[in-house]
């Protein structure tokens, strides 16, 4: 195999495969949902699993209630550990503050619990959360 199709290359790489390596997801197929879901954007343009991604590319990533914008710093070559994955992106400071508010937000939204709920509380938490 030639070294010039190397998936670490400056040429790109798949949108839900980056996604993976860099984990901002647990599995590919969750980025693969998320992409194909309209929850990825690049650019501002919704964008395929198949998307390839290159260096300096802007993304968009909604997961639960937290909104991401990260910027492309570098093509991984496999999943490897989490701060090695971190040298390959970099979260823009607007997204770090709207993260902090909105973890801010919902600290002091929400009291903290006297303890574990039983089963009953349980169960109307799990509903609430399923919409």
């Amino acid at each position: 195999m030639s070294d010039d199709k190397a998936p670490g290359d400056q040429a790109g790489l798949r949108i839900d495969k980056w996604l993976w390596f860099v984990r901002l997801f647990k599995s590919r197929s969750q980025a693969t949902d998320a992409v194909a879901g309209g929850l990825v954007h690049v650019n501002g343009d919704r964008v395929k699993p198949s998307r390839v991604v290159h260096v300096d590319d802007r993304l968009h990533i909604t997961k639960d209630e937290t909104r991401l914008e990260v910027i492309v710093r570098g093509m991984p070559v496999r999943r490897g550990p989490a701060p090695e994955a971190r040298l390959h992106y970099e979260e823009t400071p607007e997204s770090i503050a709207a993260r902090e508010l909105q973890r801010e937000r919902n600290r002091l939204a929400a009291p903290a619990p006297d303890g574990r709920p039983d089963k009953h509380s349980r169960r109307i938490l799990r509903d609430l959360r399923r919409g």
